[in-house]
């Protein structure tokens, strides 16, 4: 599966590893730009620090609740700079429209706007 497959997805299951070796699985919103994906998160989420031990994650389509809904792939994840997010922050505003806009100004009353992070995923080669 491509990621181009994912595209009229509204989630995928993100799931990271810990260092027992255990997986963590995340329903999150993207946003694709051509072979490379975008998640936002919060910094101190612990799919964050899962990712700065392990950059190997696996993601397939899922629902709200996380429930796969297809095939899953192996890829690599790394933590933008932040100097890197805007591009990731723009292609996630014009995927989810109305609900991002609400969810950043929920965002701005409570201090979460200076709290996230960026995610950047590649297909494994």
């Amino acid at each position: 599966m491509s990621f181009a497959e994912l595209s009229k997805e509204q989630f995928i299951n993100l799931a990271t590893t810990k260092k027992s070796g255990a997986a963590v699985a995340t329903p999150v919103w993207f946003a694709l730009d051509g072979d490379v994906m975008y998640v936002m998160t919060g910094k101190a989420a612990g799919k964050v620090k899962r990712i700065r031990n392990n950059p190997a994650v696996t993601l397939g389509p899922c629902d709200r609740a996380g429930n796969l809904l297809g095939p899953t792939q192996t890829a690599t994840a790394r933590l933008l700079d932040e100097s890197d997010y805007s591009r990731a922050n723009a292609l996630l505003n014009a995927k989810y429209g109305f609900m991002k806009t609400i969810f950043d100004l929920m965002a701005r009353f409570n201090g979460g706007l200076q709290n996230r992070a960026f995610i950047e995923i590649r297909p494994s080669a």
